[in-house]
Order: C-alpha cells, then sequence, then structure tokens
C-alpha cells in the first residue's frame, strides 16, 4: 500500500503545501495571501479556515482527491517542548498554539495545527505535527545558565536538521539511533546542534540567545555592552528584541538580509562586507567546534542546510576551520515539506509511534 501525506507549512503571508505519495511528491505549491486581506481576520490563528479553503482548493486544482489522503500534517509551533518525532494534534496542543505567554508570541506556523486539525477530522484520518522549532531533548547538564533565574532553552530549526540527519544516518549506513552528528542549518537564522544518537542534546537558540549572528539575528553579545545598550533609554523592550532578532547581524551591518546580494557585493569588491560575512562564518565554526565538545569528539559527520549552504565560499570558510573534526556533507536550501510528509508516512508505516502531547 502505497500512503498520501498532505504538508502545510503557513508563514506570515504565505502557506506551504504539498501531497507526497511516501518519497514522492505529488504537487508542490506556494500559497501566497495578501497582508491586507490577513488583516481582516483580528489574528493569526482566526485565518485558519481562509487558509483552509485555500488549501482544498490547490488540491482540487491539482487532481488531489482529498478522500485518496491518509493523514495530514502541520508545521509544529510553538508548543511546550517537546522531543523529536510526529506528534498527534490534540485539543490541548491546539490550547497551547493559541496562548501568547507561553513564549511571548503567535508565530504564523502554529497555524499548522489547526488546518491540518481541521481537514483531518473533516475526513477522518490522523492529524499529525512535527519536529515543532521547540524540540528539546537536551541533557540536564546543558539546561544550566550561570544564574539560576536563566535556563538555556532549545529553539532551533528542528524540522530541517533532524530530517537531514535522518538522510545522512541512511547515507553513512547507520541507525539514526546511534549517530553521532553536528547539523548545520544556514537560513536568516542559524542553528548549530550537536546530536547524539539521535537526540539533539544541545544547540544554540537560534531566535534570541546565544551561538553565531546571521543574516537577522545578532547572537551571542557581550553582556555588560548589551544591558548598557538595554538601560540607555534608546529602545524599549519590543524594539530591542526586533533589533536582535529582526534587524541584527547582516542587516545591522549591511543593510539586507539577503546573502545573495551580499555575496554580489563581495565580487564587486567591497571589504566591508567581506569583512562581515567572514565574521558570520568564523562565529559558526567556533559554534560547530564548541558541539564536538558536547559529543566528546565522537563526530561521524558534520552537515550543512539552508540558503546560505548554496554560497560556496561561505560553505569553504567553515570548512576550513572544522573539517579536522568530521566528513563534510552538504545538503543546500531546506526540506521543510519533504520533512513534514515523511514524518507522517514513517507513523502510517508503522516505523516510529504518533506520539501523545504530555501537556
Amino acid at each position: 500500500m502505497t500512503y498520501r501525506v498532505l504538508a502545510i507549512n503557513p508563514g506570515s503571508t504565505s502557506t506551504k503545501i504539498a501531497v507526497y505519495d511516501e518519497l514522492t511528491p505529488v504537487f508542490e505549491k506556494t500559497l501566497r495571501h495578501d497582508p491586507a486581506e490577513l488583516d481582516n481576520y483580528g489574528g493569526i490563528i482566526e485565518q485558519y479556515d481562509f487558509r483552509k479553503q485555500l488549501v482544498m482548493e490547490a488540491m482540487k486544482e491539482n487532481s488531489v482527491a482529498p478522500e485518496t489522503l491518509h493523514a495530514v500534517v502541520g508545521r509544529g509551533g510553538l508548543v511546550r517542548p517537546v522531543s523529536g518525532g510526529t506528534w498527534k494534534i490534540c485539543d490541548n496542543m491546539l490550547r497551547d498554539l493559541k496562548d501568547p505567554s507561553l513564549w511571548g508570541r503567535i508565530h504564523a506556523s502554529n497555524l499548522g495545527a489547526f488546518i491540518a486539525d481541521a481537514i483531518s477530522k473533516e475526513l477522518g484520518i490522523p492529524g499529525f505535527i512535527v519536529d515543532p522549532v521547540v524540540v528539546d531533548e537536551f541533557d540536564d547538564i546543558a539546561r544550566i545558565s550561570g544564574i539560576p533565574e536563566i535556563e538555556r532553552k532549545s529553539l532551533l530549526h528542528a524540522l530541517n536538521i533532524r530530517y537531514i540527519a535522518r538522510l545522512m544516518a541512511t547515507e553513512l549506513n547507520k541507525d539514526f539511533n546511534t549517530i553521532n552528528l553536528i547539523g548545520v542549518h544556514m537560513g536568516g537564522g542559524i542553528s548549530v546542534a550537536a546530536i547524539k544518537q539521535g537526540r539533539i542534546v544541545d544547540v544554540n537558540n537560534a531566535l534570541l540567545g546565544m551561538g553565531p549572528f546571521s543574516p537577522q539575528r545578532a547572537g551571542a553579545l557581550p553582556i555588560g555592552d548589551l544591558l548598557e545598550l538595554a538601560f540607555s533609554g534608546k529602545y524599549t523592550h519590543k524594539e530591542l528584541v526586533n533589533r536582535l532578532t529582526k534587524t541584527g547581524g547582516y542587516v545591522a551591518y549591511l543593510g539586507t538580509d539577503s546573502g545573495i546580494e551580499v555575496e554580489n557585493r563581495i565580487e564587486a569588491g567591497d571589504k566591508f562586507a567581506e569583512k562581515i560575512q567572514k565574521a558570520m562564518c568564523y562565529q559558526v565554526a567556533k559554534e560547530i567546534g564548541a558541539c564536538a565538545t558536547v559529543l566528546e569528539g565522537k563526530v561521524d559527520a558534520i552537515f550543512m542546510s539552508g540558503g546560505l549552504v548554496y554560497n560556496p565560499v561561505i560553505v569553504n570558510e567553515i570548512k576550513s576551520r572544522t573539517s579536522f573534526i568530521a566528513p563534510f556533507h552538504i545538503y543546500p536550501g531546506e526540506k521543510e515539506m519533504e520533512a513534514l510528509s515523511q514524518g507522517g508516512i514513517r507513523v502510517l508505516k508503522g516505523l516510529e509511534p504518533a506520539q501523545d502531547y504530555p501537556y
């Protein structure tokens, strides 16, 4: 039997969808939304029925009958911390996804579970999320920060990193649950993860925390200087958070978060842009080295994914500093739609259990 899964990945002004027959994509499409139209709904969660109808129309346009689906998978949003894997959508999960106090915000990816739940219930088939951004498999020692009031948290590109890790295990002819890897994802934010026997046991907070700066994020900063900035009166709390998560890194130094634009500037002789790009690579390499110590030097491979990895200069800059640790593998771009669909298919085929939300 061949299993067919619908995958749904909402963004702030778009919804990516895909239907897979196991590993074969039937179709993939990005539905674009007018921000002014979305504003009519009052909030992100209120958009789910509007976006759901567009998903159903797109399936019809691509000759996919809803009754041929075996499961629907939504992008995992800001739920409470869970381990990696495929999770059954339930009322408690939807409750948490509507609660802005949980993570201080409601992200567009939270919609994935609502759309998947609505479609799956109409069709009488399972609805899942897969590897949300808050996957937390830290060893307890990794949670200690330096003061009791602050605990280190896991917030990363878990969906893509865990899926690439699975591909790596297959490529190396190893069991996913026995392999040790360092996974790097380089997009608007950057995640560098230590993966020990299939678990992400440590990672930088890729949204607002430690680690390298990125095209949008500030990354780790000198604490004393950050405190001075926070109390300078120059920024409100909200403005400073935006500065650190949306207008830091490339944006702060170069006025753009486009890796392609930065690459073009460097090729045109912009030495300052070259310096900033090298600094980002330097910081990523340092983080890879830190992950190697977490894994006690027992690293089967290092892999890199994300949009910035299309740039061979970036790859070679990082590789030159870290290739002594383990062999390098490159997966440019992202495989989120494939990762979502395959999470559902692994459950349908009995290769792993669908987990119950524990809250």
